[in-house]
């Protein structure tokens, strides 16, 4: 960077997982198009390799997935990247992953949000989680 140059603020890295291609890629396309640099996977297998060389501060999580549901990936990702974010959505979640949910929560906060989930709303709990001192100081 040269002296003078103003710097350009850091965009924050968010990865969407969830196995409907349609929603994954419309997702990553808001937060493209809000400053985001993201990233779309379609499973939670494919979310955790990208995750782990993408480095996202926020991970977008559906819960029901086939094979490997969002719970377990949050899990992991919860090992591997403590510093990650976690906003998991869903349109149902049974009785056992309301429990798995709970349980991932003494952890650690997770947000969950609905879907559908107006763009906004999905935004500005990204937002939430990213700035500092939010979520993960919380849990401290």
């Amino acid at each position: 960077m040269r002296c003078g140059e103003a710097r350009l603020p850091m965009r924050h890295r968010v990865l969407v997982v969830d196995d409907d291609r349609l929603v994954a890629d419309t997702l990553r396309m808001v937060f493209a198009a809000n400053g985001f640099e993201s990233e779309a996977c379609y499973s939670a297998a494919e979310g955790f390799r990208v995750a782990k060389s993408f480095s996202p501060e926020l991970m977008l999580c559906d819960v029901t997935m086939p094979g490997e549901d969002g719970l377990k990936l949050a899990a992991r990702i919860f090992d591997e990247l403590p510093e990650c974010q976690l906003l998991m959505l869903t349109a149902y979640l049974s009785k056992s992953a309301t429990e798995e949910l709970e349980a991932l929560r003494r952890r650690r906060p997770i947000r969950l949000l609905n879907k559908p989930c107006p763009p906004e709303v999905l935004l500005e709990e990204a937002l939430d989680l990213l700035r500092p001192g939010s979520a993960i100081s919380a849990a401290s």
